[in-house]
């Protein structure tokens, strides 16, 4: 059986990606493309891992990056604070979701819920 047919379920999910590339080369087959979502990659990732559960058939290479796509908001909730909004997105600090929400954040220390705040990407 050959690698493209072998892995079809997965390269039918792969052609959602951006920058497709599908290669053969060395008995491996090369899947490299971009995400619109993080949903999208782990749907290409779950068809993989039903045709080889263990990952070790070594003949399968997939490079796949999320480009963000959406954006992510939190709504506020009682009680929060923005240094508490930003240890929940590792990576991104109360002084980037204050930059990013500067024209719903009036003064960082007074956040009130309901308010929705775009959560900077990393």
């Amino acid at each position: 059986m050959s690698l493209e047919t072998k892995y079809q379920p997965v390269i039918s999910l792969a052609s959602e990606l951006k920058n497709l590339k599908i290669q053969q080369q060395d008995k491996v087959l090369y899947i490299v493309g971009t995400a619109g979502s993080e949903d999208v990659k782990q749907r290409i990732w779950d068809a993989y891992s039903r045709i080889d559960p263990d990952m070790r058939a070594g003949d399968l290479i997939l490079d796949i990056k999320v480009d963000g796509g959406e954006d992510v908001y939190y709504t506020v909730k009682k009680g929060d604070t923005l240094g508490k909004i930003a240890k929940a997105y590792p990576g991104v600090t109360w002084k980037e979701i204050f930059e990013a929400n500067k024209d719903e954040i009036k003064n960082p220390d007074l956040i009130y819920p309901g308010q929705k705040f775009r959560i900077p990407r990393k």
